[in-house]
């Protein structure tokens, strides 16, 4: 943090093309927010976002991003307002700091001038009446940049900042975007426990679930650790920065087996496909982020051509294609060999649209329209009948048309909904951002993190 022009940028840029390994610097800021280094060993998460709203919006939810603050003042200028300002938000955190005394390598600055001006703003740096580490550095030349971090690691050890890998999971927001190809994401920096690729996550009163992980170096990953900086797909809307995300705990990791109507005990449903996209990363990041349930029977990077559509019609499969457009020839051959193609452009809708598909194969000779999709908040029990708490996320939750309860990937069962209320009152119909309870015809071994879903059938 700092006042503008003070070096900010061109520090961390120094820290970021030195300190990380070759190859892995280039787009790591423009992808993420937040980056790693490595100092002997030792890890630290850099974390840059601009200006201070990030840090503001932390102090204002009560939860704190940074263990440790680099306050950032030039040696040619001094402390400045935004100086003034840095230093009153980090006082009002209570987060240690350090000092980073930068553009020593301009002639004829003082640093002692500067030490002067910070204890004449209350911040005493030791030589100066005070502990308050001070480092003089040049984010020109990389002189002093190498005291700076270790003066970091030692801090934190003298802070005594711990996290436990195995504990519950708990993460904040640090940036949250809507990606053209990729839909909401958002960077989490990892405070305690870990995050799994698949796990439920808790985000303002509602379960997502990590579909996609990307670490700062834009590399997928299965897994991030304390203090690891993290891109997540998967979340319904985008997360405010400063938002608190946990786990749904209750949601066990067992597997649960599929129960329906039409496929035989034991079989699971299986949606053939094949891939096509724009670039092989795209074509990665997919295939990632796909059901178990989804099985690929060929993916690679081009157009859609005429042998794919016979190939689908041999295979039995549909064509999902991601940033493609169809030539007129190959959707005449499709449509002639009745095989599905569909092209979409952004991630989380191909999945979205995948999601559904895998539900009709539920009932093979009968076509799902989804009505609506509710998460389920919380279970209660009242006079012997289990009651669902949800909120609807998306559409409408219709009392009079069929549901069906899913976890995961996994329908556990078809239900019909016998009671919907909404504050104590019946109603027949919850709305999108409606709070209601829900009692079913039948008993489910439902739970907070599971999804219920509104459906109409039309008969092919």
């Amino acid at each position: 943090m700092g006042h503008v022009d003070h070096g900010k940028t061109s520090l961390l840029d120094y820290i970021r093309k030195t300190k990380v390994a070759a190859g892995e610097a280039g787009e790591i800021t423009q992808a993420i927010g937040a980056y790693q280094v490595e100092l002997d060993g030792q890890k630290i998460t850099f974390i840059d976002t601009p200006g201070h709203e990030a840090f503001i919006k932390m102090r204002q939810r009560g939860a704190q991003i940074s263990d440790i603050v680099v306050l950032v003042v030039a040696a040619n200028d001094g402390v400045m307002p935004q100086t003034k300002e840095s230093l009153k938000i980090i006082k009002q955190a209570k987060v240690p700091f350090i000092v980073a005394i930068n553009k020593i390598d301009l002639p004829e600055v003082s640093v002692d001038k500067v030490k002067v001006q910070l204890a004449e703003n209350e911040v005493f740096v030791e030589g100066y009446g005070g502990d308050t580490v001070a480092v003089p550095v040049s984010a020109k030349t990389g002189q002093g940049v190498d005291q700076l971090l270790e003066m970091i690691i030692l801090s934190s050890e003298m802070e005594s900042l711990q996290a436990d890998p195995q504990a519950e999971l708990r993460a904040v927001v640090i940036e949250s975007k809507f990606d053209k190809l990729c839909g909401s994401t958002a960077t989490l920096i990892i405070q305690n426990g870990q995050l799994k690729k698949g796990t439920p996550l808790w985000v303002n009163g509602v379960c997502s679930k990590a579909r996609m992980l990307k670490d700062y170096r834009g590399q997928l990953v299965q897994k991030a650790l304390p203090g690891d900086p993290v891109l997540v797909l998967g979340f319904g809307g985008l997360p405010s920065v400063g938002t608190e995300v946990g786990s749904c705990q209750a949601v066990p990791e067992k597997k649960q087996e599929i129960k329906n109507i039409g496929i035989a005990e034991g079989q699971k449903p299986t949606l053939k496909i094949i891939l096509k996209a724009d670039a092989f990363g795209s074509l990665e990041a997919i295939s990632e982020c796909l059901p178990r349930s989804v099985e690929v029977m060929e993916k690679s990077v081009g157009e859609v051509k005429e042998s794919d559509v016979l190939l689908a019609r041999t295979l039995k499969a549909d064509i999902y294609g991601f940033n493609l457009t169809v030539s007129s020839s190959v959707a005449k051959l499709s449509e002639a060999e009745k095989v599905k193609v569909r092209t979409f452009n952004i991630i989380y809708e191909l999945l979205q649209s995948i999601e559904k598909r895998v539900l009709k194969l539920l009932s093979p000779d009968i076509d799902r329209k989804i009505l609506g999709i509710a998460a389920i908040l919380q279970v209660f029990e009242m006079k012997g009948q289990k009651i669902a708490g949800c909120r609807v996320t998306e559409g409408k939750i219709n009392k009079t048309f069929p549901a069906c309860i899913k976890r995961e990937e996994k329908i556990l069962s078809d239900v019909k909904i016998i009671s919907l209320k909404e504050q104590k009152q019946d109603i027949n119909e919850a709305a999108e951002g409606t709070e209601f309870g829900a009692v079913f015809n039948q008993k489910v071994d439902f739970l907070p993190g599971d999804v219920l879903i509104s459906y109409s059938l039309e008969e092919n």
